[in-house]
């Protein structure tokens, strides 16, 4: 397979060009001309005076793009940043516009990289993306274009050739990927990566111009990551119109936040001892006015891409203890509210001093607050600013509730380490519980392991009486779920605790322990 000489001549300044431009080269240039007098004489030194000059500028080295193209690269990794891979880019999008001349772009993104940084620090993570970098251009020939233009994110473009087909593209997305998530020996650990990545052929590219053909290979990123950790996706039509609607989704979802359509709406949590509220849990909502209520997982991931999860956090905690002020006024006598809290809420070193001043400016005692932290944010390195928050928040008085236990990883050392004060119990083990010994099984294993530690209970997502009185008759300290009550905005919560209330006057108490 032969390629015109254009591809010849712009394959040679791709690879030659940096060689000849790089700092060794030129240091050597005084020697070479010096050396060409010595041998030739004047003859020969004028040639070379004149003849080096000519020689760049022919090559294109003083042109303004190739001279940014060049100068642009990571530190880290030397790779092209995002300025020189747009310049490339847009030479292969102009190139391939001959007739039998193919590429592709692929993106492709670390996943949970934050974390990484998070949990084993900058240096760690520096040296995973060098070694991502270097694992990718392994992958692929010389000739191709690789950048970090992001943190985690890097960007590929094929050198243009004849024969580049789907099933081509999606063998190397795959040949990339199964590279980049080999382990990485880190001091005395091994880290374990995975990444995605999307795709756009030439082809494919649904606009006029290279901006197009990134976008939609970014789109195709976005589509591999909202289906998991180590997806691979090709862009398409409908993948457009999927990126569109997230995108118009993002945009209004930050909208709703700032004029109060995402308020929290409030679940109640009840004793199976006393049948009294033990407290109501915060949950965003969003009432749209034009599709209605709106479920999290709709709008929660949008709000994370748009950086925003802080801000909702701050949102429904302002509200939370609005309310919390408003059943104190009206004699409710509602103990806590619950409000989640994001891992980027976590990882805000402000937040203890936040809490503080928040429950300050209410005149509300820290225990008036419980701080639901989901078990997969549970770190296992003390040192870092997740593990420091949950335990200050835990020395200031707030009350630590583990979500969903039982669905992550957390170890009895960091439920003690940080003051957890009771843990949830996932709905998956509640369901249908009472008809299932083998659930029964492992609800019973879970409440004997709190009540060694002496830590509460409480067990989610309970929509029978049948689960209700098992849970109490196990031993289970508290129930939430839609057989309880389900979450209602803040303006219904205190009809239904009047009524709460009056079904309490007659109905008999179904607590006691199994013997």
């Amino acid at each position: 397979m032969s390629l015109p000489p254009s591809s010849l001549l712009a394959r040679l300044r791709q690879t030659v060009l940096p060689i000849l431009m790089g700092p060794p080269v030129l240091a050597f240039l005084p020697a070479l001309t010096l050396g060409a007098f010595w041998l030739w004489g004047e003859a020969a030194l004028v040639f070379t005076s004149l003849g080096l000059p000519l020689f760049f500028a022919l090559s294109g080295a003083f042109n303004e793009r190739t001279r940014r193209t060049l100068a642009q690269r990571d530190g880290v990794t030397g790779l092209l940043l995002r300025d020189g891979f747009d310049a490339a880019l847009e030479h292969t999008f102009e190139e391939t516009e001959r007739p039998g001349l193919r590429s592709a772009c692929f993106m492709l993104e670390l996943d949970d990289y934050r974390d990484l940084e998070e949990r084993h620090g900058q240096a760690a993570a520096d040296q995973v993306a060098a070694q991502t970098g270097e694992r990718i251009c392994a992958a692929l020939r010389g000739t191709d274009t690789v950048a970090r233009i992001g943190d985690s994110r890097f960007a590929i473009c094929l050198t243009p050739v004849r024969q580049l087909d789907l099933e081509l593209c999606i063998q190397l997305a795959g040949r990339m990927q199964s590279a980049v998530e080999d382990p990485v020996a880190l001091d005395a650990s091994t880290i374990y990566m995975s990444c995605s990545v999307g795709l756009c052929l030439r082809g494919r590219a649904p606009g006029p111009d290279a901006a197009s053909w990134i976008g939609a290979a970014s789109a195709a990123l976005s589509e591999a990551q909202a289906n998991g950790p180590s997806g691979i996706r090709v862009y398409s039509a409908e993948t457009g119109r999927k990126s569109r609607a997230r995108h118009d989704l993002r945009d209004g979802v930050a909208a709703a936040l700032e004029n109060g359509q995402i308020q929290p709406w409030y679940q109640p949590q009840i004793s199976t001892d006393t049948g009294k509220i033990t407290g109501f849990e915060a949950l965003a909502r969003w009432t749209h006015p034009v599709h209605g209520m709106l479920p999290t997982d709709q709008f929660l991931p949008a709000l994370e891409e748009a950086g925003l999860m802080k801000r909702l956090g701050e949102v429904i905690l302002y509200n939370a203890l609005t309310a919390l002020k408003a059943w104190d006024s009206a004699g409710a006598e509602v103990p806590q509210v619950g409000v989640n809290f994001s891992t980027d809420e976590l990882r805000d070193p402000g937040l203890v001093d936040h809490i503080r001043w928040e429950l300050d400016r209410f005149d509300l005692t820290p225990d008036r607050l419980a701080v639901e932290i989901l078990e997969s944010v549970m770190s296992t390195d003390p040192d870092d600013t997740i593990a420091r928050n949950i335990s200050g928040l835990a020395k200031l008085g707030c009350r630590i509730d583990l979500d969903d236990f039982g669905t992550g990883h957390a170890s009895l050392a960091s439920i003690q380490r940080f003051d957890v004060s009771r843990i949830k119990i996932d709905r998956s083990f509640v369901m249908k519980a009472d008809r299932d010994p083998e659930q029964q099984k492992l609800i019973g294993a879970i409440l004997t392991m709190a009540e060694r530690l002496e830590l509460e209970t409480l067990a989610e997502g309970v929509e029978t009486v049948g689960e209700h009185a098992l849970l109490a008759q196990l031993g289970c300290d508290h129930v939430q779920g839609f057989g309880i009550g389900r979450p209602m905005p803040f303006d219904r919560t205190l009809d239904w605790i009047a009524t709460h209330r009056a079904k309490l006057q007659d109905a008999p108490r179904i607590g006691g322990k199994i013997g």
